[in-house]
């Protein structure tokens, strides 16, 4: 037997840090969405107890410290499972680029598996288990749009943003989210994005609203130690996009555009810097 899961990219329509916790980790108060660029995660038994990941992507590991291995263990040792299973990853999200592909790799694994050996896992225990490989984890199991807060495990569903085109945009440089935030001075944030605003643009399914109140405070330490990503949010809002921010720690940077017609133009130019780029819609 085979399932198959997709895995969303996500991107943060904000993303705040209120203070550094005693156990190391941030606080943050996140709103987050996904959009139509998904991995496509193949799942299938095997007769003897192992964990075996193939990808056509050559960039990525395909041994415990991938995240659907992790997550496919995890399941394994909570539930006792002495099957094995041979996953494939489709990927299309690239990797290290503040769009949880790993995360969300994690999480589909974690749903296909609950599916294919029939373990009745309910929604909340997935996120639970998803909260134990990382803090994207647990959203990335149920999807929509929510708020996330603590580490990014506590979640409140919310209704889904106007509907828009987004172009995702990754320099040709990997960040690691652990550095960024290691460089944060939560303390000294100059701005802090308002999240009742952005919900407030939500709700009214005001576009323009949204555009404006985008914000994220890694942006200051990512920008300042790449300035390629900079660079990349300049020319994003010089060839149109209406509200442009950088998703996660980066440095994929995304833009907000209203208008069809407007794409070619966005797309064309930003290829100039970067060959990963896309079009897509919010999944909503």
């Amino acid at each position: 037997m085979k399932v198959f899961e997709k895995a969303p990219a996500k991107i943060n329509l904000s993303l705040d840090v209120l203070h550094k916790r005693e156990d190391g980790y941030h606080e943050v108060e996140m709103v987050m969405t996904m959009v139509d660029l998904a991995d496509r995660i193949e799942m299938q038994e095997l007769p003897r107890d192992t964990i075996i990941i193939s990808s056509q992507a050559g960039y990525i590991p395909l041994d415990e410290k991938n995240l659907a291995f992790q997550a496919a263990r995890l399941i394994k040792d909570r539930y006792d499972v002495k099957q094995g299973v041979y996953i494939h990853l489709d990927k299309k999200i690239p990797v290290a680029a503040g769009l949880a592909g790993g995360s969300s790799d994690a999480a589909a694994t974690l749903r296909g598996l609950n599916r294919l050996w029939r373990l009745g896992i309910g929604t909340d225990e997935l996120q639970k288990l998803g909260a134990e490989l990382g803090s994207d984890v647990p959203f990335c199991v149920t999807g929509g749009t929510a708020i996330a807060r603590g580490r990014g495990e506590k979640l409140e569903p919310i209704e889904s943003p106007p509907q828009c085109w987004v172009i995702l945009a990754k320099p040709p440089i990997n960040v690691s989210t652990s550095e960024i935030y290691g460089k944060l001075n939560a303390a000294g944030i100059r701005k802090h994005p308002s999240t009742e605003r952005v919900l407030r643009a939500i709700r009214e399914k005001r576009f323009d609203l949204l555009c404006s109140e985008l914000g994220n405070v890694l942006e200051e330490v990512t920008l300042d130690l790449y300035p390629e990503v900079r660079q990349l949010k300049e020319v994003m809002i010089k060839l149109g996009a209406e509200g442009v921010l950088m998703s996660g720690s980066g440095p994929t940077v995304f833009g907000l555009v209203s208008k069809e017609t407007k794409i070619p133009r966005i797309y064309n130019g930003l290829r100039g810097f970067c060959k990963d780029v896309f079009a897509v819609r919010l999944l909503t």
